[in-house]
């Protein structure tokens, strides 16, 4: 007999549809967004899951309407429907063959909260963090908390019921679910919440559409409502499979909180009412460190009796992995000794309660036979840095130097919290019966484990060895009583199994329920039920052999591949932030995933892929994905997988205008070191075209630069022409080389002076390259990567005596130390002296802090605004400048931790003003209106000076002219 719901699904997944006519239908109707290109094909083809699936197209709706309408056109044409919020989805749910509803651009309010009856009514697209703000006003929060807090969308946690921290204080999406205004693919909108049964005999006999939904659900319930008692697991994480236990009467027959966990496979949501909880206003953290993970697990019962709102647990080897990578060493450092560790948080209405609730639970430790390493957190500041320890995990433990690749797969499954210990044990014989690697982390309150796993994606063998784990994985959560998911959702990774927990009769009843919404099986096809195999649709598959261009720069740490550097994206999207960080400044400014750090490296994989985004080298898409990069070097600190646009970018353009002639201000601005050098002899001269009206127009018209800007003057007297005519001081001391930038050398020399006085303040000898210099930085970003490569082997062999006898160098120009600490290195990974010359560059900070550790730094009493380069913050990190800043007693401030948006050139071409300002306003200019003018604005980077200067009208001071300053007052 045939089966009518595989034939549907076979139908749907399969289904020819028309994208020419049907993307014409959609932009004669919809007010948002409709795009059909490549690039927005290529950008959402993947999540953060191991599958790929390329779209139809991509709908961006500014209201219901636009839903409405969309999910209507689409029924016309036969087209299935995908509804998308941040896209870090990890189990496949978000990427299919059908039209993508991204809902995060424009449907993304808060339309109301109601404190008194503490309920929140929001669009799909509102950030998580966006209502926690808001609910923050009233001391209330929504709990669930994944770690993409901060770009999560609520849409998107109510597809996949998500979970976090805190769903031990106030439990999943779905408890926290009231009620929901939906769409089907049919065209019938309703709201679904709890309803009583005299209201649901009402609403099946008032007939219609949604009358036959709820007498379907009805007979569901009597039909399967014993089996959901007997075999749902009675554990806190049970989100694998459809929330038919909503349906029973003991719980309300809750139809919203049914719906949640759906995964887009029955219904399009189209508002939700959210339950909020009081917030606890005070909080602390608790680090416990044990022996292993192992014995972690074995302790949380013992904990959770002392009713933290949150506990977390990871092993030794999240720790290690963060190490190497240099991320969060500040909380790794606040750790006690162990090899695995648990964060207990408390929270309370005041910090003494909430203090004294951790202290509780450190005395009953400490009592046992072998107590734990205790370290107890109650300033915000170290909180969070301890937290991120936790939070970054995922991408911290994907990608590691010398390891293979780790890929989700099996990555939160749940079991009861008394049987964690036992499970993780019986876990890692598992992986070391594969020989697959993994670290062990996530919600031990919960007994909800993430793994990262070595799995062998490419080849035949290692996708059945991949399969033959997976069914050995459930098979063992099956024993254990456990569930598949505990956060994630089934998607593709997980449904395939789902027979082995609930058995045929259940999995026959998520059947049913989604063919009530969706008669078509139209809404995400192939996810939950009448799954695609855990093997299909892989991102990578069976013989994988992407286009493996000849490249400058020779990616040491991805097998000397461009094609594995951005496969180093794992979708996660911390890129897609909101609110601060030095990552990722043009999609904060603009809001368009290909403006991402991960939405470059997806189209530049999808081009080395070359199935969507075709012509290599030469493709319009990424070139017009790259323009708005401003080459911040954000994701290379930032990506917890350290992502490196900058780098790819500059490889990228390097041969997109091989033969072809750049725009003027590629010329202007990356070859300024020459126009720098030739104006030096008659900068009176030079300045006359830059700086009089009517020829400064032309000038900036042949520069490529907006009128608005500046062109900033040549100094009548070059940093090392000074230099050379000066006696030189401390002869007998210890020499340091100066790096005399083309910034400081040409247009600002009082910044080299000022280092000049200090460093021999310090009581070092200071002495100049023989020969003029240059790092290259501007070159990098046109991808004049030929003579960068020149100027760097002219680097190396002039200064071979210093690099042989181990001088320090020390730059004034952030972006200078970070090409000799990370292009360089990149571009010629074989070179000893490039390595040594990296190991021997120095900021002026580092250099005081590092090498000048008798220097008594003078004191200053003075208030200042601090910000830091990009490059200063990405690759350096801004520690030494702010410890040399407290040894002088500055009270200093650094409000903008993201860009000043000028980065290098990018603010002074025509075609960037616009974005480079929307940047700048983000976080650095309103703070700086905001500063008192007898307070000290330090600014290190040329290009922050003068953003700061031309939109401010401010003087920032480098660190050198503050230390100088403050020698002076002595």
């Amino acid at each position: 007999m045939p089966d009518r719901f595989a034939e549907l699904a076979s139908a749907a997944k399969s289904a020819a549809v028309d994208a020419p006519a049907l993307e014409h239908s959609l932009r004669r109707q919809v007010r948002g967004e409709v795009r059909f290109d490549n690039s927005a094909r290529a950008l959402y083809a993947t999540d953060a899951s191991n599958y790929r699936q390329v779209p139809i197209g991509v709908v961006i709706p500014r209201d219901a309407d636009d839903v409405i309408a969309t999910v209507s056109i689409a029924r016309g044409y036969g087209a299935p429907i995908l509804c998308r919020g941040g896209g870090t989805s990890l189990a496949g749910q978000c990427c299919n063959v059908a039209v993508v509803l991204d809902f995060s651009k424009y449907m993304a309010q808060i339309l109301e909260i109601d404190a008194e009856r503490r309920i929140a009514r929001v669009q799909p697209g509102v950030i998580l963090d966006h209502l926690r703000a808001a609910a923050e006003k009233y001391k209330l929060t929504f709990a669930p908390d994944p770690a993409t807090h901060n770009r999560c969308t609520i849409g998107g946690m109510i597809g996949n019921n998500s979970c976090g921290v805190h769903s031990v204080m106030a439990g999943k999406t779905d408890d926290n679910i009231e009620e929901l205004e939906i769409l089907t693919y049919d065209g019938l909108r309703m709201k679904v919440g709890r309803t009583g049964e005299d209201e649901l005999q009402k609403i099946i006999g008032e007939g219609g559409r949604r009358g036959e939904i709820y007498a379907g659900l009805k007979a569901i319930r009597e039909k399967y409502g014993e089996l959901v008692r007997q075999r749902y697991p009675d554990i806190p994480r049970r989100v694998s499979g459809y929330n038919l236990n909503y349906l029973l009467p003991e719980n309300g027959f809750q139809v919203a909180r049914a719906l949640v966990g759906t995964e887009g496979t029955c219904v399009t949501t189209l508002e939700a009412t959210c339950r909020l909880v009081e917030s606890p206003q005070e909080r602390v953290t608790l680090a416990i460190g044990y022996s292993d993970v192992f014995e972690c697990a074995d302790r949380v019962p013992e904990i959770m009796a002392h009713k933290p709102i949150g506990l977390e647990g990871f092993d030794h080897l999240l720790v290690e992995y963060s190490r190497r990578k240099n991320m969060n060493s500040e909380g790794v450092a606040l750790l006690p000794p162990g090899g695995g560790w648990l964060l207990a948080e408390f929270g309370s209405d005041t910090a003494a309660e909430a203090e004294s609730q951790a202290r509780g639970l450190m005395a009953a430790l400490s009592r046992g036979a072998n107590p734990p390493g205790l370290s107890l957190y109650t300033g915000k500041r170290e909180v969070a840095q301890v937290w991120k320890v936790r939070e970054s995990a995922l991408g911290v433990v994907s990608h590691n130097a010398g390891e293979p690749i780790a890929w989700e797969g099996w990555e939160d499954a749940a079991v009861a919290p008394e049987k964690l210990g036992g499970y993780l044990r019986d876990l890692n014989k598992l992986l070391g019966r594969y020989h697959y690697k993994s670290s062990l982390y996530g919600h031990f309150g919960h007994a909800c484990v993430h793994l990262r796993i070595s799995f062998d994606f490419e080849t035949e063998e290692g996708i059945r060895k991949f399969r033959s784990f997976v069914e050995e994985a459930a098979d063992l959560v099956v024993g254990y009583g456990g569930s598949f998911s505990g956060e994630h959702g089934d998607g593709q990774s997980r449904a395939e199994l789902l027979p082995k927990m609930f058995g045929p009769e259940l999995v026959q009843a998520f059947r049913e329920f989604k063919g009530l919404w969706d008669p078509q099986w139209k809404m995400n096809p192939g996810k939950v039920v009448e799954p695609y195999r855990v093997d299909e649709n892989l991102r990578l598959g069976a013989g994988f052999k992407p286009w493996e261009p000849e490249t400058h720069f020779k990616f040491p740490e991805d097998h000397g591949s461009l094609s594995y550097a951005a496969l180093r994206c794992v979708g996660v999207g911390k890129c897609r932030n909101y609110e601060e960080g030095v990552m990722c400044p043009s999609f904060r400014a603009t809001r368009e995933e290909e403006h991402s750090t991960r939405g470059r490296a997806h189209l530049l994989w999808e081009m080395t892929k070359g199935e969507v985004i075709r012509d290599g080298w030469r493709n319009q898409e990424v070139k017009k994905s790259l323009d708005l990069c401003l080459a911040c070097k954000g994701c290379k600190s930032d990506c917890p997988v350290n992502v490196d646009v900058a780098t790819y970018k500059a490889e990228f353009f390097s041969h997109y205008y091989e033969g072809r002639l750049r725009p003027r201000s590629a010329y202007a601005f990356g070859h300024i070191d020459r126009w720098a050098r030739v104006a030096s002899v008659a900068p009176w001269l030079a300045n006359l075209p830059t700086q009089l009206p009517l020829l400064r127009n032309l000038a900036k018209w042949l520069a490529g630069m907006p009128q608005q800007r500046t062109v900033p003057r040549f100094a009548s007297q070059t940093f090392r022409g000074w230099f050379e005519k000066r006696p030189g001081k401390n002869p007998a001391s210890p020499q340091v080389l100066l790096w005399p930038d083309t910034f400081n050398n040409y247009f600002l020399p009082d910044t080299a002076k000022a280092a000049v006085e200090v460093l021999e303040a310090a009581g070092f000898r200071v002495s100049l390259p023989r020969t003029i210099l240059c790092c290259g930085r501007p070159l990098y970003d046109f991808g004049f990567l030929h003579r960068a490569k020149r100027l760097l082997l002219q680097t190396l062999e002039a200064l071979a005596p210093e690099i042989e006898a181990g001088i320090p160098v020390v730059a004034l120009e952030p972006s200078c130390a970070a090409v000799f600490r990370d292009e360089l290195r990149n571009l010629f990974p074989d070179d000893p002296r490039a390595q040594k010359l990296s190991r021997q560059t120095f900021l002026l900070s580092e250099f005081l802090e590092k090498k000048a550790g008798d220097f008594a730094l003078p004191m200053l009493n003075a208030k200042a605004l601090i910000h830091g380069h990009c490059h200063h913050k990405s690759i350096m990190k801004m520690t030494d400048e702010e410890s040399v800043l407290r040894r002088m007693g500055i009270d200093f401030h650094a409000p903008a931790a993201g860009c000043c948006g000028m980065a290098g050139s990018f603010g002074f071409e025509h075609d960037r003003y616009d974005i480079s300002l929307a940047i700048g306003e983000l976080e650095l200019l309103p703070a700086l209106r905001n500063e008192p003018a007898e307070n000290l604005i330090i600014a290190d980077g040329f290009s922050c000076r003068e953003q700061i200067a031309q939109c401010a009208g401010r003087k920032a001071l480098h660190l050198a002219e503050v230390i100088q300053m403050a020698l002076r007052q002595r």
